[in-house]
């Protein structure tokens, strides 16, 4: 099991921040080989959640309250180290983030972005796809919202 934290954007320290940030970029520009813009403005107003492993990052998102990003609560940069998936900390940190989002925003409906290929892992995790699939940043996205 992760051992997660959740920080705003002010409470993280530089080593977190740089931290997030090089774990995003090894993951979503390196590994899918996907020039995009990460650092994008948004994380100023996000929840940060860390999940770590032996001290170390190996997991992350960050939330939206509704309205900052969809009309809905929103989970996004969901990230986990590729040398740790096997231990299915995708459902940890996702279920943190829920949790999150229900203890800091008041809501339990949350919108996502997700990547086709992750359609199963999230309706494991009760959301359901919504609209048709659409290119984000050259990799296949599809809505989905959790009620």
């Amino acid at each position: 099991m992760l051992e997660t934290t959740i920080k705003t954007f002010q409470e993280l320290t530089t080593q977190e921040l740089y931290d997030v940030l090089q774990l995003r970029s090894e993951v979503f520009v390196v590994e899918q080989d996907c020039v995009y813009q990460d650092i994008d403005g948004k994380d100023q107003k996000s929840l940060h959640v860390l999940g770590y492993k032996n001290k170390t990052l190996v997991a992350y998102t960050r939330l939206f309250k509704p309205g900052d990003y969809f009309k809905e609560a929103s989970i996004g940069r969901v990230v986990v180290k590729h040398s740790e998936r096997q231990h299915q900390y995708g459902y940890d940190i996702m279920n943190a983030s829920i949790e999150a989002i229900k203890n800091h925003y008041q809501v339990t409906t949350i919108k996502i972005s997700a990547q086709t290929y992750l359609k199963r892992f999230y309706n494991n995790l009760e959301f359901h796809e919504i609209g048709e699939e659409y290119l984000e940043d050259g990799i296949p996205h599809i809505g989905m919202i959790k009620r």
